[in-house]
C-alpha cells in the first residue's frame, strides 16, 4: 500500500505540470474559441530566453524579470498581429495560424538563443521527501506548490475582478458582451498576455525537470489528453484532467506496464482521452455548444 500510494502521489504531483500548460489553451479558447497550438513554443521560448539570460550572468530575478517582459510583449504581439486580423474566420483557419506561430516562435527562439540544449537550476534539489512515511520528490512538491499558487491567483483575476468578469461574459456570449460594452479587443489582449505568464511558469519549471531542448515545444501534446478529459473551456477541467493523467499514466505503468511489454505511460493518456471522446465528448467539465441548424 505504502509503494502504491507512493506511485499515486508521484503521478498526481506530475500531473499538476500538465494541468499547468492545459491552462494555457484553456485561457485563450475560452476567451477567442481559438486552439493555440503555439503554448508549447511559448513554454520553450519563456523557458531558453530565462536560462540563456542567466548563463549571461545576468542575476535571475533580473532574467525572470525580462523574460517576463518578452513574454508579455510576444502574446500581446501574437494576438494583435496574427489573430486580430482572423477573427470571423473558420476554426481551422485559426488553428492553422497557430500552428505556423508555433514554427515562427521556435524559429525566433532559435535565431536569438541558438539550438543547443540547456540546464535549468532553479536550485530546487530533485531528491526525496519524507511525507508521512512517503517518499516523495522535492522538485515535484515545489512545481506542485507554484501550481496551485498559480491557479489560485488566476481564480482571484477571474472571479474577483472587473477584467476577470469581462471574460466570463465574452466566454458566455461574446456578441452579448460586445452590445453592453465590453471591449473583447483588450480582453483578448489580457488573455494572451497572462497565457504568456502562464507559459512563463510552465517553461521554468519544464525546464528545470527535462532541461531547456526544442522538443520541450512538444509537452502540447502531452496536455491533449489533459484538456480531452477535463474540457477545453473548463480551469477546474484543466486541473482535475492534469490529476487523472497524471495518476492514471504512473499506475498503468507500474502495474500493466510488466505484462504488456512496458512504455505504456506515453501512450495510455491518449487511450483514456480515446474512451472520453467516445463517452463525453466535452470533456468532465466542458460546456456542450448548441448550434441552431
Amino acid at each position: 500500500m505504502t509503494f502504491f500510494l507512493e506511485v499515486l502521489i508521484g503521478g498526481l504531483l506530475a500531473g499538476v505540470m500538465y494541468t499547468l500548460v492545459a491552462i494555457g489553451f484553456v485561457l485563450i479558447y475560452k476567451a477567442s474559441g481559438v486552439f493555440n497550438f503555439a503554448q508549447g513554443s511559448m513554454v520553450l521560448f519563456a523557458a531558453l530566453t530565462y536560462v540563456s539570460l542567466v548563463e549571461r550572468a545576468i542575476p535571475g530575478w533580473g532574467a525572470l524579470a525580462i523574460t517576463l517582459a518578452a513574454m508579455l510583449v510576444l502574446a500581446v504581439a501574437t494576438e494583435r498581429v496574427v489573430l486580430r486580423p482572423l477573427v470571423n474566420r473558420p476554426p481551422i483557419t485559426l488553428f492553422l495560424a497557430t500552428l505556423g506561430l508555433s514554427i515562427v516562435i521556435e524559429g525566433l527562439a532559435q535565431t536569438l538563443w541558438g539550438a543547443q540544449v540547456h540546464g535549468l537550476d532553479l536550485g530546487i534539489e530533485d531528491v526525496p521527501y519524507d511525507v508521512a512515511g512517503l517518499s516523495l520528490s522535492t522538485f515535484d512538491l515545489f512545481a506542485a506548490g507554484a501550481a496551485t499558487a498559480l491557479v489560485i491567483a488566476l481564480t482571484l483575476l477571474f472571479t474577483r475582478t472587473r477584467i476577470g468578469l469581462s471574460l466570463r461574459a465574452v466566454a458566455d456570449d461574446p456578441l452579448a458582451a460586445l452590445s453592453v460594452g465590453i471591449d473583447l479587443r483588450r480582453v483578448w489582449a489580457v488573455v494572451w498576455a497572462v497565457a504568456g505568464v502562464v507559459g512563463l511558469v510552465a517553461g521554468l519549471l519544464w525546464g528545470a525537470r527535462v532541461g531547456v531542448q526544442f522538443s520541450l515545444s512538444l509537452i502540447v501534446l502531452k496536455a491533449l489528453p489533459v484538456l480531452i478529459i477535463g474540457g477545453f473551456d473548463s480551469i477546474f477541467g484543466a486541473i482535475v484532467g492534469g490529476l487523472i493523467v497524471g495518476g492514471s499514466e504512473k499506475l498503468a505503468e507500474i502495474y500493466l506496464g510488466g505484462p504488456l511489454g512496458g512504455g505504456i505511460e506515453n501512450w495510455f493518456p491518449y487511450v483514456l482521452a480515446l474512451l472520453f471522446l467516445l463517452a463525453r465528448p466535452t470533456g468532465l467539465f466542458g460546456q456542450a455548444r448548441i448550434e441552431r441548424l
